[in-house]
Parts: C-alpha cells; sequence; structure tokens
C-alpha cells in the first residue's frame, strides 16, 4: 500500500486538512470516509475510519478522508452535520466531479454520510455505502433511498453504549433495511476491528 499522500481543500468551511490513499491497481473510483463527532475527539486518524479506509483501497478505490472544521489543522467551526455535508461535498466534486463513488462513515460520520447520500442520489451514481454505529440518537440521518439497499452495509455492535442498537433498529425498519449485527461489539469495535475489516472486504467485493 502506497504511503498516504497529505492534501488541503479550499473548502466552504475554509482550508481543510485531507489525506489521500490510492488504490494499488487503476482505481475503481473515490471513495470517502467520515469521522466520528468532532467536539468528542473525533478525526479522520480514528481507528474504524482508518479500518474502512484500508477495506476501501484493498477493494481497489482511491481514498479519501479529511478532518472535519475546527478538527486538527481544519478551519472552522463544528456545525452540527450541516457545515461538514457541505464541505464533503465539495471535496467530492473537486475530486470527483464524473465519481464512480463510495461512501463511507463512522458515527457522526455514518449521519454526515447520510445527508450526502441523500444530495447525491440520484443524478451521481453511488457504488457502495459503508454506514458503522450511525448516529441517531442526537441527529436524524436522511433515510437511505430503496434503490441503493442492496448497494449499502450497516453495521452496529449490539452492545454499543453510545449509540443504542435499539435505536438503529429503529430508524432502519421503516425503510425495511438490513443491519449487520457484530455480537458483544461496542461503539468503537475494540478487539474486534479485523471483523469490521472483513464485513467491509466482503460487501465491496460482492
Amino acid at each position: 500500500m502506497a504511503a498516504p499522500q497529505a492534501l488541503w481543500l479550499d473548502l466552504p468551511g475554509g482550508r481543510h486538512q485531507a489525506v489521500l490513499e490510492k488504490a494499488l491497481s487503476p482505481a475503481k473510483g473515490l471513495a470517502f470516509v467520515a469521522h466520528p463527532h468532532p467536539l468528542f475527539g473525533g478525526t479522520m486518524d480514528n481507528k474504524v475510519v482508518q479500518t474502512l479506509s484500508r477495506a476501501l483501497v484493498q477493494s481497489g478505490w482511491d481514498c479519501l478522508r479529511l478532518n472535519f472544521r475546527g478538527v486538527g489543522q481544519s478551519e472552522g467551526v463544528y456545525d452540527e452535520g450541516r457545515g461538514e455535508t457541505d464541505d464533503v461535498l465539495e471535496a467530492l466534486r473537486q475530486l470527483a466531479p464524473e465519481g464512480p463513488l463510495a461512501l463511507a462513515g463512522f458515527s457522526f460520520g455514518a449521519f454526515v454520510t447520510c445527508q450526502v447520500v441523500a444530495q447525491l442520489w440520484p443524478t451521481q451514481r453511488l457504488h457502495k455505502i459503508l454506514l458503522v454505529g450511525t448516529a441517531v440518537t442526537h441527529f436524524n440521518p436522511s433515510p437511505l433511498p430503496a434503490d441503493l439497499h442492496d448497494a449499502s452495509l450497516v453495521v452496529h455492535g449490539e452492545n454499543d453504549d453510545t449509540v443504542a442498537l435499539s435505536a438503529v433498529m429503529q430508524w432502519a425498519s421503516p425503510q425495511a433495511l438490513p443491519v449487520t449485527v457484530v455480537p458483544n461489539g461496542g461503539h468503537f469495535f475494540h478487539g474486534q476491528l479485523p471483523l469490521l475489516k472483513s464485513l467491509a472486504l466482503r460487501h465491496l467485493r460482492a
């Protein structure tokens, strides 16, 4: 795997710190992975985010991560997901205006990913979506379009004490959206990141 390439992106929230990891073979397109809550230590270097990024790169996608507003060296201030969604949309427009795209997110990042999907679909084709530990208790993620359910993987820990599994099921059930439950899994999947990666790889290669 090639060394990650540091980037600076001028986005609606200001100058943002980002990293691009390139696939070893000609890429299928660009993937983006969104990180957890900026006010609770979430960064683009979070272990779950890196796990998803590695799975995407291994599956043939160039993968972009960025620090949201006010995180690390990124400019701006936290905007409850609204500005963060705008920043992701602009980053994708700059780096992959034609697609193809794969989108992933963890916790708050999964909420942002849902908002990005709602903005892009159906005008831009989205090949794969991965949502892990989706933040549904303090946020209201947009439902995933029914046409994208087969392309989507929703993973949640059975014992998640940050976002209860029951809350995710209440969000997913009206959509008839399947949820993959990791037995004994917590919010950060401690000790279970290899399993999370294998689930992501299996979905990406399907």
